[in-house]
């Protein structure tokens, strides 16, 4: 379920250079059609826990799956046919919409199993998203080499992949007794004080997710731009760049249950902003793209367990029913998508993309600064239980 949602989306990232020649965009417009995606999510994410509830995370998951999956081709086709970036924004905006019920669907039903196994598994899980998105970025960058048109590259991507989705849907089904059993289990440690403070919970994990998916939003909309024009890369590598940091990415996921168990989500997740932040630096300041590369790693790997831990954490947080608090965090963080590729293209207008890509160093020094006080809150959050 994982790695299908990340294929399905990021196949098409490696050829945003090629859709924004098409409609011939400056940066500001081309941060502004690219955050049609994130705008949709963020229309729809307020209702998944509401679609979850009624329809199920397997059902929901599904559907979800095979509309995303059509709306990412019709994005595909709309440049190569020169429809008009209209009808590209709408299809994103559409996809956007799939996407975040998808994320917070699976996300519950990767909460759920982690508490039937009683370790962490939700950072592995986003591991096999890592795959899928590394694998979505080698298939565009393959199709670009091999002169395969965007459209047809997108419709094949998403009829193999949702077929996938569906039978990963099949297989995932949780006993309902067991499901039973841990909601009774959780309704037996919920104290009263911690029903009437869920939002308190909830917003500092907010802000962690988005100092997270920063960098993922930087990779995806802006890598392959900043690598071809300014850091000198050739064509073919400029593209890579979002390989690179998902790839690094998913190595931290892999590794990062096993960190989780001993050193506790908190703990993790602060060494993780001082690598992004260091990885920010090199990206902006780094003289030739090896090392721009070996930026977008260090920052792929530090932001790996921050969202994982984020919707871990707030699928505990007591006093919301099943799937909102998922659902919500899901929902706020994606405001974090809506405002930084706007700002970072009015910012490089202004000034320069390596500039606008500063904002990488302030998400890994805020991630080390909300970790740490997730941390030491007391009484703590969901976060800061987690561990030995």
């Amino acid at each position: 379920m994982f790695f299908t949602n990340g294929v399905l989306f990021s196949a098409l990232l490696p050829r945003y250079p090629e859709i924004k020649a098409a409609f011939d965009l400056s940066n500001s417009q081309f941060g502004l059609a690219v955050v049609a995606f994130p705008a949709g999510a963020l229309v729809a994410a307020g209702l998944a826990g509401r679609i979850i509830r009624r329809f199920g995370t397997l059902r929901t998951n599904a559907v979800g799956s095979v509309a995303l999956a059509a709306t990412m081709a019709v994005a595909g086709a709309s440049a190569d046919a020169g429809l008009g970036v209209w009808l590209f924004a709408v299809a994103m905006v559409a996809a956007g919409v799939n996407d975040a019920v998808v994320d917070a669907a699976q996300n519950v039903q990767g909460v759920l199993v982690e508490q039937w196994r009683g370790r962490s598994a939700v950072n592995s899980f986003h591991a096999l998203w890592s795959v899928g998105a590394a694998t979505g970025g080698l298939i565009g960058a393959a199709c670009i080499a091999t002169d395969v048109s965007v459209s047809l590259q997108m419709g094949v991507n998403g009829g193999v992949w949702a077929v996938v989705a569906v039978l990963a849907c099949r297989l995932a089904v949780v006993p309902s007794s067991i499901r039973d059993e841990l909601r009774d289990d959780e309704s037996t440690t919920t104290t009263d004080g911690a029903l009437h403070r869920p939002w308190r919970l909830l917003l500092p994990l907010v802000l962690l997710a988005i100092a997270g998916t920063t960098v993922e939003e930087v990779s995806n909309s802006w890598s392959a731009l900043y690598l071809g024009r300014d850091a000198g890369a050739p064509a073919w590598a400029a593209g890579l760049g979002l390989t690179v940091a998902i790839g690094a990415q998913f190595v931290g996921r892999i590794l990062g249950d096993p960190m989780t168990d001993r050193w506790g989500r908190a703990a993790v997740a602060r060494a993780g902003g001082v690598l992004i932040a260091v990885g920010g630096v090199l990206v902006v300041a780094a003289p030739g793209y090896p090392l721009v590369f070996a930026g977008f790693a260090l920052a792929g790997f530090g932001c790996a367990t921050l969202v994982p831990a984020a919707f871990a954490a707030a699928g505990r947080v007591p006093g919301l029913p099943e799937a909102t608090g998922i659902a919500m965090l899901g929902w706020l963080m994606r405001v974090g998508f809506l405002a930084t590729s706007p700002a970072i293209g009015a910012i490089s207008d202004l000034v320069s993309l390596q500039a606008a890509l500063g904002i990488l160093v302030l998400a890994g020094l805020a991630a080390t600064l909300l970790a740490h006080l997730l941390g030491q809150a007391r009484p703590q959050p969901p976060l800061a239980r987690e561990g030995p």
